[in-house]
């Protein structure tokens, strides 16, 4: 659980320092006789939902503290 909540705040930070963070994917096979069209679909993710990310990240670490054995 401990791997989650960090790999969710180091997202989140990332995101809150890039404003935001831009990625495009593979959009769907156009596809006429002679000629073929590839598209592409831009996605971001907000700086909300960064926030949300790191506060998620941080309030799972410490309401789930690594227990001693």
């Amino acid at each position: 659980m401990n791997i989650i909540a960090v790999n969710l705040v180091a997202l989140g930070v990332v995101v809150l320092a890039c404003s935001g963070m831009f990625f495009s994917g593979l959009g769907q096979l156009a596809d006429f006789p002679g000629i073929q069209f590839e598209t592409a679909e831009s996605h971001v993710i907000l700086l909300v939902v960064g926030a949300l990310m790191a506060v998620g990240g941080i309030a799972l670490l410490i309401v789930n503290p690594k227990k001693a054995a």
